[in-house]
Protein backbone atom coordinates (compact mmCIF):
# COMPACT_ATOMS: atom_id res chain seq x y z
CA UNK A 1 0.00 0.00 0.00
CA UNK A 2 3.14 2.36 0.76
CA UNK A 3 4.33 1.84 -2.84
CA UNK A 4 1.20 2.39 -4.36
CA UNK A 5 0.92 6.12 -2.27
CA UNK A 6 4.64 7.00 -3.29
CA UNK A 7 3.70 6.53 -6.96
CA UNK A 8 0.56 8.44 -6.57
CA UNK A 9 2.31 11.19 -5.26
CA UNK A 10 4.92 10.57 -7.65
CA UNK A 11 2.66 10.94 -10.87
CA UNK A 12 0.90 13.71 -9.39
CA UNK A 13 4.39 15.83 -9.24
CA UNK A 14 4.98 14.68 -12.69
CA UNK A 15 1.22 15.74 -13.95
CA UNK A 16 1.24 19.19 -12.68
CA UNK A 17 3.63 22.36 -12.14
CA UNK A 18 3.93 24.87 -9.62
CA UNK A 19 4.34 28.45 -11.50
CA UNK A 20 4.73 31.60 -9.75
CA UNK A 21 3.93 35.22 -10.31
CA UNK A 22 4.38 38.26 -9.36
CA UNK A 23 1.50 41.02 -9.63
CA UNK A 24 2.18 45.15 -9.31
CA UNK A 25 0.14 48.14 -10.39
CA UNK A 26 0.13 51.78 -10.06
CA UNK A 27 -2.03 53.62 -12.50
CA UNK A 28 -5.46 53.76 -12.01
CA UNK A 29 -7.77 51.49 -10.10
CA UNK A 30 -4.56 49.34 -8.20
CA UNK A 31 -6.88 46.88 -6.41
CA UNK A 32 -9.22 46.62 -9.21
CA UNK A 33 -6.20 46.14 -11.77
CA UNK A 34 -5.08 43.35 -9.56
CA UNK A 35 -8.28 41.87 -9.29
CA UNK A 36 -8.92 41.97 -13.05
CA UNK A 37 -5.03 40.40 -13.65
CA UNK A 38 -6.06 36.98 -11.42
CA UNK A 39 -9.69 36.53 -12.91
CA UNK A 40 -7.65 36.89 -16.22
CA UNK A 41 -5.04 34.31 -14.69
CA UNK A 42 -7.30 32.08 -13.18
CA UNK A 43 -9.34 31.80 -16.88
CA UNK A 44 -5.91 31.33 -18.40
CA UNK A 45 -4.35 28.74 -16.49
CA UNK A 46 -8.16 26.95 -16.64
CA UNK A 47 -8.29 27.05 -12.90
CA UNK A 48 -8.43 29.15 -9.87
CA UNK A 49 -4.95 30.28 -7.81
CA UNK A 50 -3.89 27.99 -5.29
CA UNK A 51 -2.52 30.63 -3.11
CA UNK A 52 -2.17 34.50 -3.15
CA UNK A 53 -0.07 37.05 -0.32
CA UNK A 54 -1.11 40.14 0.38
CA UNK A 55 -1.11 43.26 -1.39
CA UNK A 56 1.61 45.46 -0.06
CA UNK A 57 2.56 49.20 -0.94
CA UNK A 58 6.08 50.21 -2.29
CA UNK A 59 7.35 53.04 -3.74
CA UNK A 60 8.41 52.51 -7.10
CA UNK A 61 12.47 51.27 -8.07
CA UNK A 62 14.29 52.52 -10.61
CA UNK A 63 11.70 55.44 -12.02
CA UNK A 64 9.66 58.22 -10.26
CA UNK A 65 5.68 57.51 -10.10
CA UNK A 66 3.25 56.88 -7.95
CA UNK A 67 3.02 54.02 -5.13
CA UNK A 68 2.59 50.37 -6.47
CA UNK A 69 0.37 47.79 -5.37
CA UNK A 70 2.08 44.71 -5.44
CA UNK A 71 1.29 41.11 -4.60
CA UNK A 72 2.52 36.94 -5.87
CA UNK A 73 0.43 34.32 -6.73
CA UNK A 74 0.79 30.69 -7.33
CA UNK A 75 -1.00 28.14 -9.38
CA UNK A 76 -0.72 24.25 -9.84
CA UNK A 77 -1.52 23.76 -13.17
CA UNK A 78 -1.45 20.70 -15.68
CA UNK A 79 1.99 19.95 -17.03
CA UNK A 80 1.95 20.02 -20.80
CA UNK A 81 3.98 17.95 -22.85
CA UNK A 82 5.87 20.88 -24.11
CA UNK A 83 9.21 21.64 -23.00
CA UNK A 84 9.39 23.46 -19.59
CA UNK A 85 10.69 26.36 -22.31
CA UNK A 86 8.42 25.89 -24.79
CA UNK A 87 5.42 25.83 -22.04
CA UNK A 88 6.72 28.57 -19.90
CA UNK A 89 6.95 30.97 -23.46
CA UNK A 90 3.39 30.37 -24.40
CA UNK A 91 2.22 30.90 -20.57
CA UNK A 92 4.44 34.28 -21.47
CA UNK A 93 2.30 35.16 -24.26
CA UNK A 94 -1.25 34.51 -22.25
CA UNK A 95 0.79 37.09 -19.73
CA UNK A 96 1.40 39.65 -22.22
CA UNK A 97 -1.91 39.21 -23.78
CA UNK A 98 -3.69 40.26 -20.24
CA UNK A 99 -1.28 42.74 -19.51
CA UNK A 100 -2.92 44.28 -22.96
CA UNK A 101 -6.11 43.36 -21.94
CA UNK A 102 -5.96 45.19 -18.56
CA UNK A 103 -4.59 48.49 -20.20
CA UNK A 104 -0.86 47.93 -20.59
CA UNK A 105 0.61 49.88 -23.46
CA UNK A 106 3.90 50.15 -22.85
CA UNK A 107 6.74 48.58 -25.30
CA UNK A 108 10.08 47.88 -23.96
CA UNK A 109 12.75 50.91 -23.77
CA UNK A 110 16.24 50.98 -23.47
CA UNK A 111 18.81 53.23 -22.45
CA UNK A 112 22.14 54.18 -24.07
CA UNK A 113 23.67 51.93 -22.06
CA UNK A 114 20.71 48.64 -22.61
CA UNK A 115 19.72 48.74 -19.39
CA UNK A 116 15.64 48.68 -19.32
CA UNK A 117 14.16 51.92 -18.89
CA UNK A 118 10.39 51.31 -16.27
CA UNK A 119 7.62 53.43 -16.54
CA UNK A 120 4.19 53.69 -14.28
CA UNK A 121 1.67 50.96 -15.74
CA UNK A 122 -1.57 49.73 -14.71
CA UNK A 123 -0.32 46.00 -14.41
CA UNK A 124 2.85 43.79 -14.61
CA UNK A 125 2.52 40.17 -14.26
CA UNK A 126 6.02 38.67 -14.16
CA UNK A 127 6.45 34.92 -14.13
CA UNK A 128 8.64 34.20 -11.24
CA UNK A 129 8.83 30.34 -11.25
CA UNK A 130 8.45 27.70 -13.17
CA UNK A 131 8.35 24.54 -10.96
CA UNK A 132 11.94 24.18 -10.71
CA UNK A 133 12.81 24.53 -13.95
CA UNK A 134 15.27 26.70 -15.08
CA UNK A 135 14.78 28.63 -18.55
CA UNK A 136 17.15 31.03 -20.54
CA UNK A 137 15.32 32.70 -23.45
CA UNK A 138 15.81 35.78 -25.04
CA UNK A 139 12.40 36.06 -24.08
CA UNK A 140 11.90 34.93 -21.15
CA UNK A 141 14.33 33.74 -18.10
CA UNK A 142 13.18 31.84 -15.19
CA UNK A 143 13.80 32.03 -12.00
CA UNK A 144 12.98 35.59 -12.81
CA UNK A 145 15.91 37.64 -12.93
CA UNK A 146 17.29 40.09 -9.86
CA UNK A 147 14.44 39.02 -7.75
CA UNK A 148 16.49 38.39 -4.66
CA UNK A 149 17.21 41.94 -4.87
CA UNK A 150 13.40 43.18 -5.34
CA UNK A 151 11.43 43.34 -1.97
CA UNK A 152 8.25 44.25 -3.59
CA UNK A 153 8.97 40.98 -5.34
CA UNK A 154 10.09 38.64 -2.37
CA UNK A 155 7.80 39.83 0.90
CA UNK A 156 4.91 38.45 -0.77
CA UNK A 157 6.55 35.55 -2.47
CA UNK A 158 7.96 33.93 0.78
CA UNK A 159 4.30 34.36 1.98
CA UNK A 160 2.95 31.82 -0.31
CA UNK A 161 6.35 29.79 -2.02
CA UNK A 162 5.95 26.76 -0.77
CA UNK A 163 8.94 24.35 1.02
CA UNK A 164 10.21 22.85 -1.98
CA UNK A 165 10.25 26.36 -3.65
CA UNK A 166 12.50 27.37 -1.32
CA UNK A 167 14.84 24.17 -1.41
CA UNK A 168 14.92 23.80 -4.64
CA UNK A 169 16.53 28.02 -5.17
CA UNK A 170 18.30 28.39 -1.30
CA UNK A 171 20.71 31.33 -2.88
CA UNK A 172 17.75 33.41 -4.11
CA UNK A 173 15.56 32.84 -0.47
CA UNK A 174 18.73 33.50 1.21
CA UNK A 175 19.99 36.73 -0.87
CA UNK A 176 16.10 38.34 0.07
CA UNK A 177 16.90 38.09 3.17
CA UNK A 178 18.95 40.81 3.29
CA UNK A 179 17.41 42.95 1.26
CA UNK A 180 13.78 43.50 2.85
CA UNK A 181 12.49 45.93 4.72
CA UNK A 182 9.49 47.17 6.10
CA UNK A 183 8.66 50.32 7.41
CA UNK A 184 7.65 50.69 10.95
CA UNK A 185 6.28 53.94 10.22
CA UNK A 186 4.04 53.60 7.57
CA UNK A 187 3.79 49.86 7.19
CA UNK A 188 4.61 50.53 3.43
CA UNK A 189 7.72 48.42 1.49
CA UNK A 190 10.99 50.54 0.44
CA UNK A 191 12.52 48.84 -2.03
CA UNK A 192 15.64 50.57 -1.00
CA UNK A 193 15.95 48.89 2.51
CA UNK A 194 15.15 52.38 3.88
CA UNK A 195 11.58 53.64 5.25
CA UNK A 196 8.74 54.01 2.56
CA UNK A 197 6.65 57.31 2.93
Amino acid sequence: MLQRYKFINLWLAMAFVTVYFSLGSNLGNRAENIAAALRLLDGAMGCCYSALSRLIETEPMGFAGDTFLNGAVRYRIPRPEASAEVAGLALLDKVKAIERAIGREDIPEYDAAGRRVYHSRAIDIDILFYGNEQIQHERLVVPHPGIADRPFVMVPLRQIALPSLKKAFPEIFVAAEKCVAISTDSGRLSPTGLSGK
